[in-house]
């Protein structure tokens, strides 16, 4: 077993808003691919793209699918530099590529999941649905039903990755916007993380008994995060080693520059929620930003590793 990490760099030129590669053997040390450069780039939309997943689906095939937005090329101009004209304006549809062998993609799609009520679609994320033999894409967005004030989590269904059902709200928080879902299946039971903007701010752990019914909340991870002073944290993404463990990465946000990017906290199991930051098992060979990890063979990382030498 080996591990993918599609992410994107925190960086204030266009370059860094793109899609790239982390691989590791055992899910803590890390190195990049292809020099630390783009894998793609993205040439519609906003030209940038960040918040990215991946999925690979029961027919062997993998899927990238991106926020359209970037900072870069727009926050100043397009945005006015104003975050509120991006959470009403930005990525009406998501970016989507296609591969068979993790290695040559296909051709930028723009899919839109939302209609003329949503506002951005924010960080896109994927589950399959083994009741419903189907993949449910879930995202954060604000919308006309609250005159675009807190973000709510939104989601559809596919079966292909070409139709997509009507999009449906899947969870609010009262008093506060929440963005960043990542949702997760153990022993039966479903646990989603999500960025709660406030009330409190910073990650939240939730677990329920089907994906898209009611969640209660994980006290004990609330408490582990109350250890790390701040909110600063969004974007949770997590994997299982092949130890048992799981790794949750939290996207540190609260200094500007290289000193951004994602901390390791790890625990047992999702039901325990004692996520303890573990900072001194890992290795990154820069700071990845908001992106997803997936489990890969030893087969899928040599065929990357050797295709970008």
């Amino acid at each position: 077993m080996a591990y993918l990490f599609v992410h994107f760099r925190e960086k204030t030129t266009p370059d860094g808003e793109q899609v790239y590669f982390g691989l590791s053997k055992d899910g803590l040390q890390w190195e990049s691919v292809n020099d630390g450069k783009p894998i793609l780039w993205s040439n519609q939309g906003e030209q940038g793209v960040r918040d990215h997943t991946i999925v690979r689906t029961k027919d062997g095939k993998f899927f990238i699918i991106s926020t359209d937005l970037s900072l870069a090329n727009c926050f100043h101009s397009k945005y006015e530099r104003d975050w509120n004209n991006i959470s009403r304006n930005g990525s009406k549809c998501l970016s989507m590529w296609e591969s068979d062998d993790l290695v040559y993609w296909s051709e930028q799609r723009m899919v839109e999941l939302g209609d003329e009520d949503f506002g951005c679609l924010w960080a896109p994320d994927v589950l399959y649905d083994e009741k419903r033999k189907d993949y449910i894409i879930h995202w954060s967005s604000s919308h006309a039903s609250n005159n675009y004030g807190d973000k709510a989590i939104y989601y559809t269904r596919t079966k292909d990755f070409v139709q997509f059902d009507k999009a449906q709200l899947l969870c609010r928080k009262d008093g506060s916007g929440i963005i960043d879902s990542a949702i997760y299946e153990e022993d039966g039971s479903y646990y989603r993380f999500l960025k709660s903007e406030a009330n409190p701010e910073g990650i939240i752990l939730q677990e329920g008994n089907t994906i898209t019914g009611t969640y209660r909340t994980n006290q004990k991870f609330e408490e582990e995060m109350k250890k790390l002073g701040h909110g600063a944290y969004e974007g949770p993404t997590a994997f299982q080693l092949e130890s048992g463990k799981w790794c949750l990465l939290l996207d540190y946000f609260g200094v500007p520059g290289e000193g951004q990017g994602y901390v390791p906290f790890l625990s047992d199991n999702l039901k325990d929620g004692r996520f303890i930051r573990s900072e001194e098992h890992f290795s990154f060979p820069y700071r990845f930003k908001h992106g997803t990890v997936i489990a890969i063979t030893k087969e899928e990382y040599d065929r990357i590793k050797n295709h970008y030498v």
